[in-house]
């Protein structure tokens, strides 16, 4: 038996049947560590050593939530949560309520695709934004699933395809370097173009989630956690400080490629621009770590789990035993390529984190199959990608159940990752076939 078979349908499974995720990483890599030939004590101290490595992404999110804090007291969340809910109460009919709904999918998606780029705070804005606007989905009986397919879709597809801030990081400085330290001819104003074959199979997803599987109205219960805000304003000087703030942490996370970096100067902005006092840090960091904490523990966990798997040496194994069974058929040897690395990434929970490991094995594999580098580039990017719309320990699905579960009313497991993984995961292993047969 493959350790990282065993272990990513284990950590599955019982996310399935609603173990704590934490927790399930934890028993799915000593399970794992034990099949992939390790003792008790060597997967401890692999899975133990291996947590440190997700000590500086934990903090990113941390320092991510305190620059979501600070946005939020400044009011413009508040703002901007106050107009459609405004809107939601001024439209009764039909045609109005559609209306609103389009306006509200739509500011969601808008969202998700800024905090990539524009606005660099990844998913820190879902628990400042979303609760706010818990309260018009429910009486629009909006289905969370859609939005939380929509949020993930705009998180993902957004770094897949446009190379600026987070996509900056995932395409030039991880995919491109990986392949072309694995001797790829190609450059890195390629990989949109190549990208963009799976990301369209992405964006059909999104159109089936919401305008077919998800289109009929959901009840949810009305709570106090979900009351409608009371109007605010937001002075000119909070605007101006916002936008400052925004703009030089764009520029830092471009300039530094640090996310901690970012924030911190923005943080520096809204205390000089008065929207919080230098005394309230600590509650404005207290509050990021509050709010992106749990994701930091998963993500953490994520990291001694992705260790343990290496440490096996089960990931090379798994992709050598595909590669001999798939003789010269070259869509064969796609889809089994895809699919390995939907294994290998949904374990490790970050396409980001996996992107080294598929390209060292997929570039040779790929060459030695005839593709060419183009649909090379196409598997490793889509092998990389596929996990992180689909895995219990993914940013991406972690982020939307974050703001969409304040209530209670959104399981992890089946609102948010099922839906990710049935209309984004399927359609990437389509797409990206297509793009490694026809690049």
């Amino acid at each position: 038996m493959n350790a990282v078979v065993v272990a990513v349908l284990l950590m599955l499974m019982l996310s399935l049947v609603r173990v704590n995720i934490v927790f399930s990483l934890i028993i799915s890599s000593l399970v794992g560590g034990l099949v992939g030939g390790l003792s008790i004590e060597t997967t401890i101290k692999v899975f133990s050593d291996g947590l440190g490595g997700g000590a500086p992404i934990a903090l990113s999110y941390a320092m991510l939530g305190a620059f979501a804090v600070a946005i939020s007291r400044s009011g413009i969340t508040d703002i901007i949560a106050s107009f459609v809910i405004d809107k939601v109460n001024s439209k009764n009919h039909l045609a109005s309520v559609v209306m609103v709904k389009a306006l509200l999918i739509s500011l969601l998606l808008v969202a998700a695709i800024s905090s990539q780029n524009i606005i660099p705070v990844h998913i820190a804005f879902i628990p400042i934004l979303v609760p706010p606007l818990l309260a018009a989905m429910n009486k629009l009986h909006l289905d969370r699933r859609l939005v939380a397919c929509v949020l993930t879709f705009g998180l993902t597809a957004t770094y897949m395809l446009a190379p600026i801030g987070f996509g900056h990081v995932f395409l030039n400085d991880l995919l491109h370097k990986n392949l072309t330290d694995n001797q790829l001819d190609i450059s890195a104003s390629q990989l949109p173009f190549v990208m963009a074959i799976p990301v369209f199979g992405m964006l059909l997803g999104l159109l089936t989630a919401i305008f077919i599987t998800y289109r009929k109205p959901r009840i949810y219960a009305q709570s106090t956690l979900t009351q409608p805000l009371v109007k605010t304003a937001i002075s000119t000087r909070y605007l101006v400080t916002v936008l400052v703030a925004v703009s030089a942490a764009l520029f830092t996370q471009l300039y530094t490629e640090s996310i901690i970096a970012a924030s911190l100067i923005a943080l520096v902005i809204f205390a000089a621009g008065g929207v919080f006092k230098v005394k309230e840090s600590q509650d404005i960091f207290s509050g990021g770590v509050q709010m992106m904490g749990t994701i930091g523990f998963i993500m953490i966990s994520a990291a001694g789990f992705a260790d343990v798997m290496k440490a096996t040496g089960d990931i090379t194994s798994l992709v050598t035993g595909v590669s001999s069974v798939i003789g010269d058929n070259k869509v064969l040897a796609a889809v089994l390529m895809l699919i390995t690395g939907l294994l290998i990434t949904m374990g490790i929970g970050s396409s980001f984190s996996t992107i080294p490991i598929i390209a060292s094995i997929y570039v040779p594999l790929g060459l030695s199959f005839g593709f060419s580098p183009l649909a090379c580039a196409a598997l490793v990017g889509t092998a990389a990608a596929l996990g992180d719309a689909g895995s219990p320990a993914s940013d991406s699905t972690l982020g939307p159940t974050s703001g969409l579960n304040v209530d209670g009313q959104h399981d992890h497991i089946w609102d948010t990752v099922v839906p990710t993984f049935i209309h984004y995961n399927i359609p990437i292993i389509i797409f990206g076939t297509i793009a490694a047969l026809i690049l």
